[in-house]
């Protein structure tokens, strides 16, 4: 399976093929919902063979950009997420996943990454 290269401007918004829009580095966000809650889990990067593989799978696989590798969610964790539905933004330049998450989708354990909250007055977090 190979993607189509992106289109520009209008005719990307409005094409009905896959054409991902890659950034240098060959990567394109992927933002995690819970397919039931609507909650969002987590942000990570896919190149185009993370994609191919999710989509073959239907399995979350991602890029480690840390590791320079492939990383199935939940290979050691047991915290997988089986993919129902990806959603493609206006210019394909981002993913939406919504997934089964079983267990945390967080490395720190936590339900979420999103666990804080931003005060925009005094820049300090509070937990969620």
């Amino acid at each position: 399976m190979s993607f189509e290269p992106a289109l520009s401007g209008h005719e990307q918004d409005e094409t009905l093929n896959l054409r991902p829009k890659f950034n240098a580095d060959g990567l394109i966000a992927a933002i995690v919902q819970d397919a039931e809650s609507h909650e969002v889990l987590m942000m990570a990067w896919m190149n185009a063979e993370a994609l191919r593989a999710t989509l073959t799978t239907r399995q979350a696989t991602y890029w480690s950009r840390s590791r320079q590798e492939l990383w199935i969610k939940g290979t050691t964790s047991g915290h997988t997420q089986t993919v129902s539905e990806i959603r493609v933004d206006c210019d394909q330049d981002a993913l939406l996943l919504k997934v089964e998450q079983t267990g945390a989708a967080c490395h720190t354990g936590r339900k979420s990454c999103f666990y804080r909250i931003l005060d925009p007055e005094t820049l300090q977090l509070t937990e969620a």
